[in-house]
């Protein structure tokens, strides 16, 4: 990347944050060039959101001095940020679900009398200009995670913030669509925004940023140009010490082709996303489910759960060879079948409450069914046992939830349904927003569930977490499996194609 120079636009001098007596952030020296593309990577509970929130208006610091252009500023709300040119896209979209994307664009900054037709043509002009392929007039709380994404990228172009913050900016896309994300970033170094992204693909962190600044335990750790660090050596910033990634044994090893399926799925159809969809799901054996967003991936794993219901005759599906349909995702629960969100705060977890009390419920929703007293100290006890292998990092015993990075909430749902003791998994870009560190026990975590006699199912966005941990590929487009791969067959090359062809 070229070099950046010249006065601070923002920084930080010495800024702490604590909540409840405990430091967030510490003592935290930051500063943001013009026109610089500068990542932030740490693992989750570093302090990344923290920094950044801090800059963006949303929280205020302890101590220290937060300067914009060198003037020592103090933001009471969002609002103070966005007259300063800095705006923010969080990592969980803030869209109002109930207005179009035209609307959400605009909001905040709407004129006196707007222009319904004026207000959809420069949402659709700014959309078209940064590649992305959402309806204006459509409504954000039907969008996909993916495309929520999108429009706030968008509303913060169309603000013409001088300084964006992007909390995981990839983590909803494809790669084409990654692609276009640097491409517009780069666009719009050259026009002289200044750009912090929080990234946990420390690849993106290393191929796009001017400078790197790593933080650990709350506390800045490094910061230099990217040039001069490589993944191996951001990985020891991060967590002070080398990374070792544990390898597993191939499927053929662990079961044998005489095992019976758990799941089989037949020519399910459901609206125009599923159409004449099948697949088996063994035991002890990892299925991967590559694709593109809107291939059908997400939407059969919710039909299975009975999230979603398919068209009437639209299939059959078989579990432990006993056909089921289920009515509500209680009844898949119940007979031993989990599925991990790739929404984890619309569909994960109960934003206001604790993570014990998350944990403990997921629990008491599988085995507390019927009783005549509730067990709340096995509920809690338990709760506490995942909470431990999980390594979830909180601030208190009773923070909500949503005040978790958004790792530590991932972990929490995946925590919710795994105390349930399921016999099948469906993992839904089971580490979407995770770090490095918690993204190997993530997928350890994964490996151990199969290795238990569990069938697992794995959608995801990222090639090569389908590639290192499936025993066999499945690839979804329009709504169909294309082809299906062994692990020895299976390359990024060969997946993409049957993904796009």
């Amino acid at each position: 990347m070229t070099s950046v120079t010249g006065p601070a636009v923002v920084s930080l001098e010495n800024v702490t944050k604590t909540y409840g007596g405990i430091a967030a952030l510490a003592e935290a020296n930051f500063d943001l060039l013009p026109g610089e593309i500068h990542a932030l990577v740490g693992e989750n509970g570093a302090g990344k959101s923290t920094l950044c929130k801090l800059i963006a208006g949303v929280v205020s610091p302890s101590e220290g001095l937060l300067r914009v252009d060198g003037d020592a500023v103090s933001f009471a709300a969002p609002k103070d940020a966005s007259l300063r040119g800095i705006s923010m896209v969080y990592q969980e979209t803030s869209l109002v679900p109930q207005l179009t994307v035209a609307q959400n664009l605009v909001l905040g900054r709407e004129r006196p009398f707007n222009s319904v037709r004026k207000v959809r043509n420069a949402a659709r002009q700014v959309l078209q200009r940064l590649n992305f392929k959402v309806d204006p007039s459509q409504l954000a709380g039907s969008l996909s995670a993916a495309k929520r994404q999108m429009v706030e990228i968008a509303r913060a172009v169309l603000n013409e913030a001088r300084v964006i913050i992007l909390d995981e900016p990839t983590a909803a896309l494809t790669p084409e669509e990654t692609d276009h994300l640097f491409d517009l970033m780069r666009s719009l170094k050259r026009a002289g925004v200044s750009m912090i992204f929080i990234s946990h693909a420390l690849e993106e962190a290393l191929h796009h940023a001017d400078r790197i600044s790593v933080l650990r335990n709350g506390r800045m750790v490094v910061t230099g140009p990217a040039s001069g660090f490589d993944r191996a050596q951001l990985i020891r910033h991060m967590i002070g010490e080398d990374l070792v990634e544990q390898g597993r044994p191939s499927a053929t090893a662990r079961t044998g082709a005489a095992a019976a399926p758990i799941l089989r799925v037949e020519n399910i159809r459901m609206g125009s996303m599923v159409n004449n969809m099948s697949f088996s799901i063994f035991p002890r054996e990892i299925t991967g489910i590559a694709g593109l967003i809107g291939s059908g991936r997400s939407e059969v794993a919710k039909v299975i759960m009975g999230h979603t219901k398919r068209n009437f005759g639209g299939g059959r599906i078989w579990l432990d060879g006993k056909e089921v349909r289920y009515a509500i995702p209680a009844q898949a629960v119940a007979d031993g079948i989990a599925y991990v969100s790739e929404d984890r705060k619309l569909d994960g977890f109960f934003d206001t409450l604790g993570v014990g009390q998350n944990i403990g419920l997921g629990w008491l929703a599988k085995f507390g069914r019927r009783k005549v007293l509730s067990p709340f100290g096995r509920m809690r006890q338990i709760a506490l046992e995942w909470e431990k292998r999980l390594s979830i990092r909180r601030i208190g015993a009773d923070q909500p939830v949503l005040q978790l990075s958004g790792g530590n909430q991932q972990k929490v749902v995946i925590a919710k349904s795994l105390v349930q003791q399921p016999r099948l998994v469906i993992f839904d870009e089971p580490t979407r927003g995770v770090d490095v560190g918690a993204i190997s026990e993530i997928r350890q975590i994964i490996r151990d569930i199969a290795d238990s006699g569990a069938g697992v199912i794995l959608i995801s966005s990222y090639l090569p977490e389908i590639l290192e941990l499936s025993d066999r590929i499945l690839v979804a487009k329009s709504g169909t499996i294309a082809a299906e791969f062994s692990r020895a067959e299976a390359s990024a090359e060969r997946i993409l194609h049957a993904a796009v062809h």
